[in-house]
């Protein structure tokens, strides 16, 4: 079972736990990341691994769009703290229930995550190489 403290992130607070935030507002409502946000949450935990834990189980939630059937507001949708706190506290319990499966699925999703990211570099790479060879060939 986690232990962690769930609050509104307050620009300029530092926290000396391991910590991360939660976007509260628009469609990405749910992103987690190491930074703040400027309209977040912050999960506050006891243990980097924790921290760590937790942190994986948010991005599950974020990437599954599972956030977007509990935002409200007609023009910017935002999620209430104690409707995040209920919800997150509720399935971050249920997904560490198995935890040797739960461990399997953050390493997969990590590994993925970084494959995106090289995919990502590889493709700024082509279009660096297309522009540099249309210079080269529109100025000669």
């Amino acid at each position: 079972m986690l232990h962690f403290l769930i609050k509104t992130h307050k620009n300029g607070t530092h926290y000396n736990q391991p910590h991360f935030f939660i976007l509260n507002k628009g469609m990405n409502s749910g992103k987690p990341q190491k930074e703040s946000f400027t309209n977040s949450f912050v999960i506050i935990c006891k243990s980097e691994n924790e921290a760590e834990n937790s942190f994986w189980i948010a991005f599950s939630l974020w990437k599954s769009q599972f956030w977007h059937q509990h935002l409200i507001g007609s023009v910017i949708p935002f999620i209430r703290l104690t409707e995040f706190q209920k919800e997150f506290i509720n399935k971050a319990n249920q997904l560490m229930q198995e935890h040797e499966e739960h461990q399997k699925n953050i390493e997969a999703l990590k590994r993925l995550e970084q494959q995106e990211k090289k995919f990502h570099q590889n493709i700024n790479l082509i279009n660096d190489l297309r522009r540099v060879i249309l210079y080269r060939y529109l100025n000669k």
